[in-house]
């Protein structure tokens, strides 16, 4: 039986956000700015869930988003770093006393793989995930899992990064190591959705650029976001004085009045959980719709 190879080390990325948690709700800039972005996108989407799951929810930002705009729906929050939880619940619980539409909104939160959630099949209306999918092996799998978990015409709506994150940075280092996740083609996942049963895929994406005073503080702001590299082919020790010098060297050529810019390619994507076409063992699936007597 062959082994697959894992280019993603979920213990790494576990640790990262992990020691990220009390600072991510300052450093997640970004995250809000495209959840924001997302929640915008579903004006143009006739929808009225009775239950939303948000994979890969972190602290919860996008939670009290949902809720506003879909105020009767159950909510359900999931995540892989047990600490960015509790770090948002302890958030909410002080935002609830400024904010009373909160108080009765109490999400239930899971600690979970988004591979393999221990939830009921076709349980939500719609599923949303911003910025996961590109700490995963294998987004094909979380696709197949939000199949399961979608009733028959519930919406699928994610983002993630594309191909162009991060670019700057990983020109800037000559060491042959990995200094960034792996980033997939918006294209890939347009054709993962359609293998995995979705329907009518829409996918888009724009460049955003965010600029910074020096090479260290790029640095510090994805470590306290949680965003560090966890590849297995980064490097596992410290690199050399030598190796960081280069590398922001080669990135301070890249200065635009004093800022260095940092390029972030964010994928969006949409889809609607179809009727299956096929049983699990393989036998096709026909459908008859009663025909109406003319009268």
């Amino acid at each position: 039986m062959e082994v697959p190879v894992r280019l993603v080390d979920q213990r790494q990325v576990q640790r990262n956000f992990a020691r990220a948690a009390p600072s991510y709700d300052e450093a997640a800039i970004l995250p809000r700015e495209i959840g924001k972005r997302m929640l915008e996108r579903l004006d143009y989407v006739r929808l009225e869930p009775r239950r939303v799951l948000d994979l890969g929810c972190g602290t919860g930002a996008s939670l009290t988003a949902l809720h506003e705009r879909y105020p009767d729906a159950l909510l359900v929050g999931a995540d892989l770093s047990e600490r960015m939880l509790r770090a948002g619940q302890r958030q909410h619980a002080r935002w609830r006393w400024w904010l009373p539409f909160l108080r009765a909104h109490r999400p239930l939160l899971l600690a979970a793989e988004a591979t393999a959630l221990p939830l009921p099949a076709q349980s939500f209306g719609l599923l949303w995930s911003n910025l996961m999918l590109h700490w995963l092996d294998d987004p094909l799998s979380v696709f197949r899992e939000a199949n399961r978990l979608l009733e028959v015409g519930g919406l699928l709506m994610f983002s993630t990064f594309g191909p162009d994150t991060l670019k700057e940075l990983r020109a800037s280092f000559a060491d042959g190591y990995v200094h960034t996740q792996h980033f997939t083609d918006l294209h890939d996942y347009g054709d993962m959705l359609v293998e995995c049963g979705f329907a009518d895929p829409v996918m888009d994406a724009e460049t955003l650029t965010m600029t910074y005073g020096d090479f260290g503080d790029l640095l510090a702001d994805l470590r306290r976001s949680g965003s560090a590299c966890a590849m297995q082919a980064r490097r596992r020790g410290l690199a050399g004085r030598s190796t960081w010098a280069a590398a922001r060297a080669a990135y301070a050529q890249l200065a635009r009045e004093g800022r260095l810019p940092a390029t972030f390619e964010v994928v969006y994507g949409h889809a609607w959980r179809a009727r299956p076409k096929q049983t699990t063992d393989g036998r096709s699936i026909i459908h008859f719709e009663p025909r109406q007597r003319a009268r």
